[in-house]
């Protein structure tokens, strides 16, 4: 079972949390100018990066809180949790994990 460390309750079994998807994701600016292919792109074109990937996690059977999270997702390692607004790892950032 993963442990994910709560920045406000501290460590617990995974079963207290909510994955909420790949983090530092940006809406479009003007959606209505998008084109079905760029809405679909920023819908559905996910990272799902093998190795080190930025995520969102919410501890929805506890403090209810949102946080970022890398975890490698080869072996689920958690690498950093940090919390909501801040831009975690620079050398991670989406725009870097293209080549991985």
């Amino acid at each position: 079972m993963l442990q994910i460390t709560c920045p406000w309750c501290g460590p617990r079994d995974d079963n207290e949390f909510h994955y909420g998807g790949e983090a530092h994701i940006l809406r479009p600016a003007a959606p209505e100018k998008l084109s079905d292919g760029e809405w679909a792109e920023y819908l559905f074109l996910k990272q799902n990066a093998k190795g080190p990937f930025l995520e969102r996690w919410s501890h929805s059977a506890g403090c209810r809180q949102w946080f970022n999270v890398v975890r490698n997702t080869a072996t689920d390692e958690i690498i950093e949790i940090y919390p909501m607004g801040e831009s975690g790892p620079l050398h991670l950032r989406r725009q870097d994990l293209r080549g991985l």
